[in-house]
């Protein structure tokens, strides 16, 4: 259930299971599970919304709190869902349900009482970092969710979600697209939680004005760009065009896997569109099995970095995902997931979503050579992912 302002500490009883979960997520959306119906609730609460920030009460970060179980330990019927082959967790499924519950949290931040449902339509806008190096989801122990509000904007809300299996962080930026209520934090620790999610949004700022797609490398950046051209210079011929491997050395153009898959409505969220969760499976598990193509041996994911959700992916919609191995540094690969929608009658593609990966091999991968300039635009962009998973 959704908490009450009344509510001061989560009791035993205000505990979700994973499936009384994804029916509450359902409920606080829609009064019916008809999708049709659905769009046609959304329509009408659209009239409901507010013409400004100021006409919504401000919400405090435990009117949001949420504690969701995931019984792998408890019931091995479950867990078959979300194991591989070698008995590991599938982080793809997690990434899944990580994505609902932050809806879910956004939506209980929303919550108008009289309405008895939120009148916004929320969908993720971005993952931040998810650091995996000092962790291990184990398959056969429990794992508990829980979350909460931590910033708001205007028309933007960031969820902060622990797992206590393992002690990770996963933050979500939700966007709206309409005022959302403000957020009153009580204490030091709310505080800085609060301005904690003032910094990552001045971060992403900064990363989108410094993109390559926007502004030319850095002068340390291009000399590295350059050394990388000089060691596949043909000595024999001193060409600008004769390129020869390196020893130990790959191509990039030489470390894709692609994947596509048809969008049909088993995957598709309450507003008729893919869900979100389903698409970071999806990348999440291409690069996984490109890197181990790359690396010759199952790799260990690292950190996902800021997933970001350009547009939103219809049904019945070819959705075309691209990994390219970017990066590599001894034992690790670094690589990006592109996704794309295709339209064959229009022939035209449309990005959607873009993901960083880093993954590490039990041994020294092969370096990576880009060959054009493009090549290089994407792996300084790899390196520049990886270098900022380094340094947290």
């Amino acid at each position: 259930r959704l908490l009450s302002s009344k509510d001061t500490e989560i009791k035993k009883s205000d505990h979700f299971y994973l499936e009384e979960f994804r029916k509450n997520v359902n409920n606080v959306f829609i009064s019916s599970l008809d999708h049709q119906q659905a769009m046609a609730e959304r329509v009408s609460l659209s009239s409901m919304l507010a013409k400004s920030q100021n006409e919504l009460p401000a919400k405090r970060m435990k009117d949001s709190y949420l504690e969701v179980h995931l019984p792998l330990g408890s019931e091995p019927q479950l867990r078959e869902k979300y194991l591989t082959y070698h008995n590991t967790v599938r982080f793809g499924r997690i990434l899944e349900d990580l994505d609902s519950l932050a809806v879910l949290i956004s939506y209980s931040h929303t919550y108008n009482s009289e309405l008895k449902r939120s009148p916004l339509s929320i969908v993720t806008a971005l993952v931040d970092k998810i650091d995996m190096r000092q962790h291990v989801i184990y398959p056969d122990c429990d794992i508990k969710f829980t979350g909460h509000v931590t910033w708001v904007g205007k028309s933007s809300i960031e969820a902060k979600i622990h797992m206590s299996q393992v002690g990770s962080v996963l933050t979500l930026f939700m966007f709206a697209g309409a005022f959302v209520n403000p957020l009153k934090p009580e204490g030091p620790e709310e505080e800085r939680l609060f301005q904690e999610g003032e910094a990552n949004k001045s971060r992403r700022v900064e990363l989108s004005t410094a993109s390559l797609l926007k502004v030319a490398p850095t002068q340390e950046e291009r000399t590295v760009v350059h050394g990388l051209f000089l060691n596949t210079l043909d000595t024999n011929t001193v060409s600008f065009r004769s390129r020869v491997l390196p020893p130990s050395s790959v191509w990039m153009e030489d470390a894709k896997l692609k994947g596509l898959e048809i969008c049909h409505p088993q995957e598709r969220n309450i507003f008729n569109r893919i869900f979100g969760g389903f698409l970071m499976r999806k990348a999440y598990e291409l690069g996984w099995a490109n890197a181990c193509s790359y690396g010759g041996c199952r790799p260990s994911l690292v950190a996902v970095d800021d997933i970001l959700f350009q547009k939103p992916v219809e049904i019945g919609s070819l959705l075309m995902l691209s990994s390219q191995v970017c990066y590599t540094q001894g034992t690790y690969i670094q690589v990006r997931v592109h996704s794309e929608v295709f339209d064959p009658l229009t022939r035209q593609h449309n990005t959607t979503n873009i993901f960083h990966f880093t993954f590490t091999s039990d041994r020294d991968v092969p370096n990576i050579m880009p060959k054009t300039y493009g090549e290089s635009m994407l792996y300084l962009d790899g390196k520049r992912h990886f270098d900022q998973t380094v340094a947290c």
